[in-house]
């Protein structure tokens, strides 16, 4: 007999069924979740409780902390009671007066012996702890440790009964006393830890709790208020003091924290709600990680073709060196597909064979933990035809999501087109250089000729002066005659030295410039200089009746500098300065036209001291086209110059790290003025 087929009536129970079965996994899901929100809530809210009460701990700790140093600096006031007894005893009074938790104050010299001392008027039953004599060893110890940290120290604390059955714990305080670095005594301070506890910390911060001191292991020191016996939160810090430490404990009683039935039902529907919406965010978050992964999609895209677009090589590497990431530039440079370096091992195939154990090594130090230098280093790879080209390799720890080095990042730069820019550059400048030295060269000569000529000029005036006396007939003056021929002959030997100096000083000078841009300095006098080029400046100046004034100031400073170069410098700018200065020219009230040769002490804006070189001279004074091109080379205003003598002069103060500069004098002519460095600043 066939089965009857199933009716709808039949098949609703079923599904009904399973549908409770779900609402019943949801209920036991909604009050697991409440019983757990109830749960946490509890926690944390003993957690915000016991926070709470280890910052107030803190502040306590903290208040008391800043009691005791308030005593210290008040403490610090209390003079040596050896010549004001009497002050000492009434300032000790009021200070105990005043601060509760002091208990006996004395001073002691310094071999301890007791000069003064005071006990606080608020201890009962004549209770003198700074007279007890088994403390005197405790008090030197602490004293002793107070001198060497010269500051005050805490002793550790002790019990001293009362006659009542009672008692005080107390603890010692020793302040080392100096005058002028010498120790004249200590103030032994005695503080009640009951006092410490009452006085001290905020009170309306401890109304209604336990406040106690112990000892790091726990044992109770010093107490203001009896635990209760209900449930208490406890928290302790540590009161670390110079030469103590204790704990100051907290005890404060526990808050209920109890949900009523409507609370309850409250809660439950809340939390339904919250889950319903959690599921509605849990679909809009699906969405959004849709659009999410679709963004990421198009940025790795994107990443993927600026990787592909980079003439720079990419390559990663795992921390057993086998290459994990290529891109085309790199495979480009190497001459090998992706195919070919991806899970490649060490030695790497575009490492030259020559090199594989250099490489080996490098790679070692590398996963040792020793990180390549941040600007790269150099190596050199191998393509597959056995072509060898240089790289630049910059390498970086490859980071993960979660911070920890997984490999190596490295760019690599080929540098043979840089090399061979680089060899290019190389041969332009020893081109640039041998030009340098060529024109170097020419200007070595063109000095040599402009600076010779003074010289060569006094030697050749000197000549004839002594040929004319040797050609004059002799008579009864031939001792003085002779006696001039010497001094000219002298005067010719020491102008020929002069030329000999100059043109070594002229090569040392250009060769100097070529290669170090130095100079020879020396200390030298500024009229030890006006002296040098004397003789030759009053062999001018008598023919052309021209008076030469010096200006020195005795407190003139020596300059640093190349004694023959600034020589010539002066002598070329004062027979500038005479032969501006023609006959015509009208002369002064005294009938002689004036060269001034000038040397003062100068300060720059940055502090440092120069020595300022003035030539003035009083003729008709520089026109304007003749000032602007003034220091140009081979430019004169003389039939026979050649237009070097400025140039070169200033070349030579630039040198010394002055400026050659001019400016109109009064009440006409011109001076040129430049500064050396001071010998002695």
């Amino acid at each position: 007999m066939p089965t009857a087929p199933a009716t709808a009536s039949t098949i609703k129970p079923s599904g009904h069924h399973r549908r409770w079965l779900l609402w019943v996994a949801m209920v036991v899901l909604l009050c697991a979740l409440v019983g757990t929100a109830m749960v946490l809530a509890r926690r944390f809210q003993e957690i915000r409780v016991q926070e709470q009460l280890d910052q107030e701990t803190a502040t306590l700790v903290s208040d008391i902390r800043a009691g005791l140093r308030r005593n210290v600096q008040t403490l610090q006031a209390l003079r040596d009671p050896t010549g004001d007894h009497e002050g000492w005893v009434s300032a000790a009074t009021d200070l105990l007066t005043q601060r509760r938790e002091i208990a006996a104050l004395s001073w002691h010299n310094a071999a301890l012996g007791t000069l003064a001392e005071r006990t606080s008027p608020y201890l009962v039953n004549g209770l003198k702890p700074h007279l007890a004599d088994d403390r005197l060893q405790d008090i030197a110890a602490v004293c002793a440790n107070a001198r060497r940290a010269s500051g005050a120290m805490y002793s550790p604390s002790y019990f001293r009964p009362s006659g009542d059955g009672q008692g005080l714990e107390l603890m010692e305080m020793c302040i080392p006393a100096l005058q002028q670095g010498k120790l004249i005594g200590y103030l032994v301070v005695t503080y009640s830890l009951q006092g410490i506890l009452t006085e001290l910390p905020d009170r309306v911060a401890v109304r209604g709790r336990g406040l106690a001191l112990t000892e790091p292991d726990g044992t109770r020191l010093a107490i203001t208020w009896q635990r209760p016996l209900g449930r208490v939160v406890v928290t302790e810090q540590l009161l670390e003091l110079p030469g103590n430490v204790m704990k100051l404990r907290l005890d404060s009683p526990r808050e209920r924290f109890d949900i009523s039935p409507w609370g309850a039902t409250g809660l439950v529907g809340a939390m339904s709600t919250l889950l319903l919406g959690v599921m509605g965010l849990l679909g809009w978050d699906m969405r959004l990680r849709q659009r999410v992964e679709l963004a990421l999609a198009e940025a790795l895209a994107f990443r993927k073709a600026m990787e592909d677009s980079l003439v720079t090589g990419l390559r990663a590497r795992d921390m057993s060196g086998s290459i994990t990431y290529v891109n085309p530039a790199f495979c480009q440079m190497v001459g090998l597909d992706a195919d070919a370096l991806l899970g490649k091992g060490l030695p790497a195939p575009y490492w030259p064979p020559d090199m594989a154990d250099e490489y080996q090594r490098r790679q070692a130090i590398r996963l040792a933990g020793q990180v390549l230098p941040r600007e790269g280093f150099e190596s050199v790879f191998m393509r597959p035809d056995g072509t060898c080209f240089p790289v630049l390799i910059i390498e970086a720890p490859l980071i993960n999501a979660e911070g920890t080095q997984t490999g190596w990042m490295s760019a690599i730069l080929d540098l043979t087109e840089q090399n061979r820019i680089e060899a290019l550059s190389r041969a332009s400048q020893d081109r640039l250089q041998a030009t340098a030295r060529l024109a170097s060269v020419g200007e070595m000569a063109s000095l040599l000729s402009h600076e010779l000529n003074q010289p060569l000029s006094a030697i050749s005036s000197y000549a004839t002066g002594a040929l004319n006396l040797l050609t004059e007939p002799h008579d009864a003056n031939q001792t003085s005659q002779l006696g001039d021929v010497a001094d000219a002959m002298t005067r010719i030997q020491a102008q020929a030295d002069r030329a000999a100096k100059v043109i070594r000083s002229v090569g040392d000078f250009v060769r100097r410039r070529e290669h170090t841009g130095e100079l020879a300095r020396e200390s030298v006098s500024p009229s030890s200089l006006f002296q040098a080029i004397w003789p030759l400046l009053t062999l001018q100046a008598s023919r052309e009746h021209i008076r030469i004034e010096l200006d020195t100031p005795a407190d003139c400073p020596d300059a640093l500098c190349d004694r023959t170069m600034v020589e010539q410098v002066l002598l070329n700018l004062a027979r500038n300065g005479m032969q501006a200065m023609p006959p015509e020219h009208p002369p002064t009230s005294s009938g002689y036209r004036t060269l001034t040769l000038s040397a003062h002490p100068l300060s720059t804006p940055d502090g440092k001291h120069r020595v300022l070189f003035a030539v003035t001279d009083h003729g008709a004074g520089l026109p304007d086209d003749v000032a602007a091109n003034l220091f140009t080379p081979f430019f004169t205003t003389k039939a026979e110059g050649m237009g070097l003598g400025l140039s070169l002069c200033r070349t030579v103060v630039e040198q010394h790290g002055g400026t050659l500069t001019h400016a109109p004098a009064e009440p006409c002519g011109t001076a040129f003025c430049f500064s050396l460095p001071a010998a002695h600043t």
